[in-house]
């Protein structure tokens, strides 16, 4: 299947939360309660956050749309590195990718990283840092296959649970 990426408006900012929160609940449903997960989505993830980043010239949001129809099914945020531990000069965060379950398997997750990796590079990025839930093993994995090293751990809120997270990075000026 061919997705659609494209640089993502304010005027997607709606179909960002949507695929957010959905993608969100999906993929954290089972491992965190439904308080924090509605909490998270709530503050972290409404139209006016994604308004702000696509507004944002340090943040670059990328929309992927089904090709038939358009729906959005997933997203990236890449944007200047905030609690991610030490960091580099060069260094930027892909703070966000997430795609719906529907999508997994089908080669959508590359795509937004290559895409990731390539607007980096052309940021003049060095090295890319991520955050993963650490019991996110399917996340967890999907990082490693895509060349990302764990450099240290870190407590993030979702809700009002703190949550261990790993964090990793990739360099990506010598690729």
């Amino acid at each position: 299947m061919r997705w659609r990426l494209r640089r993502a408006t304010a005027a997607d900012a709606s179909a960002l939360s949507l695929v957010a929160a959905a993608s969100f609940l999906e993929t954290f449903a089972g491992f965190l309660s439904g308080e924090d997960i509605v909490a998270h989505i709530a503050a972290k993830s409404g139209p006016d956050q994604f308004m702000a980043w696509a507004g944002d010239p340090e943040t670059i949001v990328m929309l992927a749309e089904h090709p038939d129809g358009a729906a959005p099914v997933g997203y990236t945020v890449l944007t200047v590195p905030d609690d991610v531990g030490p960091t580099l000069a060069g260094d930027i965060e892909l703070r966000r990718i997430y795609t719906m379950a529907m999508t997994h398997g089908t080669g959508l997750g590359a795509a937004l990283m290559d895409r990731a990796i390539a607007d980096a590079r052309a940021r003049g990025a060095g090295r890319i840092l991520l955050g993963v839930f650490g019991r996110n093993a399917r996340a967890r994995a999907f990082y490693e296959r895509q060349g990302f090293v764990m450099t240290s751990e870190r407590q993030f809120k979702v809700g009002n649970s703190l949550n261990d997270d790993c964090v990793y990075a990739r360099v990506i000026s010598a690729d």
